[in-house]
Formats: structure tokens, sequence, C-alpha cells
């Protein structure tokens, strides 16, 4: 057993002696002292408790050669300079638009909650609970926030902990086992999009009433279930509306601003096109005052440049889903009425999963399941079956998917 240190002469008359060597109290703290590589260091505890836990944990990582010297930089400092730098773990890298939305997460909720003084190095799991719970709270936060909203919060820091480990910084991930909140539907308001379709009526009504200048645009989100970010985004080359089977290929998206690929290899698919709409596209480019080129963009602005959809949304789509009684609807409401009138006439799950771009077709059934005809199957009429010919496919329904 060592005997524990010295106190410095200059700090003897402000130090008393506890019961554990090596541990003093002064004023309302606790000051534990140690000697590591040569030097002598002390750290500050709360409680008696807590520093009696910090001289045990030095000492062994003293015996076992695993000392650390504790560093000074900030939780608030390193992730700030962390977001900045941080590249991912994945083969695809890291989208600026994640990072954005990473440093969003950051500055509104984990940095808003730790103290600016918080040493990386004294981050705790306790902190981090102690952090969920304020999340978890309607009070604090002054809106309710999903266990999905919830679990997006932590994503950030979690990431922010596995760095620092990497770099020698912390020896354990603090967040590691970070318990997150599983409530009862029926205690918090509804989390989910609520799922709405146009009526047929609604759907020719609305592509009625938009105008010439978008009223493309909007026919093409409802009879390819794209994502107007993807929309917004095509290009000419894009488009194969020659080819026996015309159809396009979604290699893109346009979001915040800033063109992307889509997130998931998913994302990246093949859209089947009605022979209407192949040659409807086609006429849009032969109209063209100026020659369209393979990289322009299909769908612009009036100045030619990319369509900002807040704007389209306030001035377009809004006021005009509102003249035809469907006020709530939003972009997606174009996509989940491409997906309610795929179903409707026969294609499956995985069809309608790739042509949406979904991870996977229990996704797609998830989301849209209420879409489904009946709740049981029908009986199987064996006799009838083995006696007649199989029905053949519904024709037009999207094929297997290729690759881009």
């Amino acid at each position: 057993m060592r005997p524990p240190p010295a106190a410095p002469k200059q700090d003897r008359r402000k130090l008393k002696k506890t019961s554990t060597p090596g541990v003093y109290k002064k004023d309302n703290a606790y000051i534990v002292m140690y000697r590591a590589a040569g030097r002598q260091r002390k750290e500050a505890a709360s409680t008696i408790e807590e520093a009696r836990r910090i001289k045990r944990s030095r000492e062994t990582d003293i015996d076992r050669g695993e000392f650390q010297a504790q560093i000074k930089v900030t939780l608030h400092d390193y992730a700030l300079e962390w977001i900045d730098r941080y590249q991912g773990n994945g083969r695809r890298g890291f989208r600026e638009g994640t990072r954005d939305e990473y440093r969003r997460l950051l500055t509104n909720y984990a940095l808003k909650h730790f103290r600016p003084s918080l040493r990386l190095t004294d981050l705790t799991p306790r902190h981090l609970a102690q952090y969920v719970g304020w999340l978890a709270d309607d009070k604090e936060q002054g809106k309710h926030l999903s266990d999905s909203s919830i679990a997006n919060a932590t994503i950030p820091i979690r990431a922010m902990l596995s760095t620092a480990v990497r770099e020698g910084l912390l020896r354990h991930n603090p967040a590691f086992g970070l318990a997150l909140p599983r409530r009862d539907q029926n205690e918090v308001d509804d989390e989910e999009e609520e799922i709405r379709t146009f009526s047929r009526d609604q759907l020719r009504g609305f592509l009625t009433s938009v105008g010439e200048e978008h009223e493309m645009l909007f026919t093409l989100l409802a009879a390819s279930g794209m994502r107007i970010s993807e929309a917004i985004a095509l290009r000419w080359r894009d488009t194969y509306l020659e080819d026996p089977e015309p159809h396009l290929r979604i290699r893109r998206a346009l979001v915040k601003g800033r063109i992307e690929p889509p997130k998931t290899k998913h994302g990246r698919r093949r859209i089947p096109l009605s022979p209407t709409i192949a040659q409807r596209l086609t006429d849009r480019r032969n109209a063209m005052t100026v020659a369209a080129q393979d990289e322009d963009l299909v769908f612009t602005s009036r100045a030619g440049t990319e369509i900002d959809p807040d704007n389209l949304r306030r001035r377009v789509l809004k006021p005009t889903a509102t003249t035809v009684g469907a006020g709530w609807a939003g972009f997606h409401a174009f996509r989940h009425t491409y997906a309610s009138l795929m179903l409707a006439r026969g294609a499956n799950l995985l069809q309608l999963s790739r042509a949406l771009g979904h991870h996977s077709p229990a996704f797609t059934l998830t989301v849209y399941a209420h879409l489904l005809q009946g709740e049981h199957a029908p009986a199987l009429d064996l006799e009838q079956e083995l006696t007649s010919e199989p029905k053949p496919a519904a024709a037009g329904t999207p094929g297997p998917e290729t690759k881009a």
C-alpha cells in the first residue's frame, strides 16, 4: 500500500485529512491526491464517496499501467471541433446534410443540456441517463418529443464519444448501453405522419387546377411515387423516354439546397413510366426554346434555377390542395396516393417497396398495411386452382430493380 502523498505546503492549512489516505476535505469539496507518471496529481469530487471511487480507480489504473492523465477539454469544445471534421464510419462516407443535422441536434439539445464547464473525461453514464430524461420531459422541451426523436438526439453524441475512445481521449464510451424510452403508444400523441391519400376526384381536381407551369411536376409525383427532393433534382439524363419500357433512374436528391446521392443503396432505383407520361415528358423537352442538355434539370423555377420546395409548398401546393378539399396535403400525399393506386391494381409489396426506394418490403407493409384490402386471406378453392390456368400478373406493375 502506497503511503498517502503529502499535501502541498501552501494547501495544508486549507486541507483537512479524512479517514481515507490521500483524500482531503477543502471547504465543501473533496480533493484526491496521488502520484502518477512522476508527478503529483489531484482531482476534485463533490462527495466523499465520489472521492474514494476516484482514488480506487486511479490506483487500479496505475497498478495496471493503464493510467491516462485527465484532459481538460470540455464537452462543448470537443463537440464543436469534432462535428467539423467527422467523416463517419461506413464505406459510403458522411453526407454534408447529415453533418448539418448532427450540428443542429448537438446545438439544440446536447450543448443546451450539458453545462459548458463539463470536461469530456468527466462525462458519465449517469449524465447521459439524465440527458435522456431531460429530452423526455415535455415541460423542459416545451413540446412532446417522440421516442424516435429522442433516439435521434442521442445519435451525434454517441458518435462523438466513439470517436473520443478511438482517439484515446476516453478509455470507455459512457454512452454504451444507454437506455432509451419505449413508451406505451396509448400514452403519447400519434408520432407518425398520418398516411392520407387523395381521392381520385381530389387528385383529378388538383392536377386540373394547379396550372400549366407546375402540372407536369405534380403529375409525375403522383405517377412515380418520387419524393419531391428527387423530382426537383431530376435531370434529362435520368429519363429513358424512348426505351421499349420507358423509365426514370433515381440517382440523387436536392436536400436543403444541396445535391446529394440517395441516403441508402435502395434509394438508387428504376421507376417505370407509362407511355403517356413518357410522351408528355418528351413533348416538354422538345418544346423548350433552348435545347435541353442531358445535365439540365427537368423542372426549374421561372429563373431557370433549382426549385425551392418550401416556396412551392406555400405558393402552389397548399392553395391548390385547399381548393379541392385536401388542405391537409403535403408533397408526400402524392407518394402515398401512388402507393394506394399501385396496391389497388395488384402490385405486390416487393415491387412497391423497390419503386418507392424503401429499404425492405417489411417497412412498406408497416406504412401501407391499412391500404391492403381485407384483414384475412380468402378461402382457397384448391380444386379450381388445380384445374384452371394461373392468372397473369397485372400489366404495368414495377419490374425487378435494376442497378443504376
